[in-house]
């Protein structure tokens, strides 16, 4: 409480760190309250065509009136999407917070996307950005976005469930299928 960062470190530690209570205070400076951020929320998820959303907080921390759809998370990508600094965030895998009125140290911050980390043995080239999750209730979730043979895809997976990563096994399938599919219609085994 207190702490004051510019709101390109608070929107990238929210991206890159799932910073829940950040996402919290951005809803407050955005909206005056996070009640009326959440129905600002609420507002353009209907206006861009999500018919099973219903957003309860800013964070996406579990409440049983706040849900989602793939397809509606895909909507949400989409339209995401048409904002440069939105496509720019969404892919930063490192940024640094400079010191700030409480913090005397600079706090650096490493995406936990492990398709986008290079160092990952899940690292996925074509991938652009996304945004990982979990709740209890919904399992592993992945919003993402990638270019395969100069064509973005953008792909939503959830409730994945098991040991390790299974959402990113999930997404690096689909994808390298996707891949496989433009090379074979490029070579002409697919017309």
């Amino acid at each position: 409480v207190g702490e004051v960062m510019s709101m390109k470190a608070c929107l990238c530690a929210l991206i890159i760190r799932s910073a829940n209570e950040v996402a919290a205070q951005i809803a407050e400076h955005v909206g005056g309250t996070e009640q009326n951020f959440i129905d600002m929320m609420n507002q353009r998820a209907a206006e861009i065509g999500c018919t099973n959303t219903h957003f309860a907080n800013a964070s996406g921390l579990p409440d049983p009136n706040h849900y989602s759809t793939a397809h509606d998370m895909a909507l949400i990508m989409r339209e995401g999407l048409k904002n440069k600094k939105f496509r720019k965030i969404i892919g930063i895998t490192d940024y640094t917070i400079k010191p700030t009125n409480m913090n005397s140290e600079s706090r650096v911050l490493h995406t936990h996307h492990p398709m986008l980390a290079p160092e990952s043995s899940y690292y996925y080239d074509g991938c652009i950005g996304g945004k990982t999750g979990y709740t209890g209730e919904a399992g592993h979730c992945l919003a993402s976005f990638a270019e395969i043979d100069g064509t973005e895809y953008i792909l939503v997976t959830g409730g994945a469930s098991g040991t390790g990563i299974p959402h990113i096994n999930d997404a690096l399938t689909v994808y390298n299928r996707l891949g496989a599919a433009a090379q074979a219609l490029n070579e002409g085994e697919i017309k």
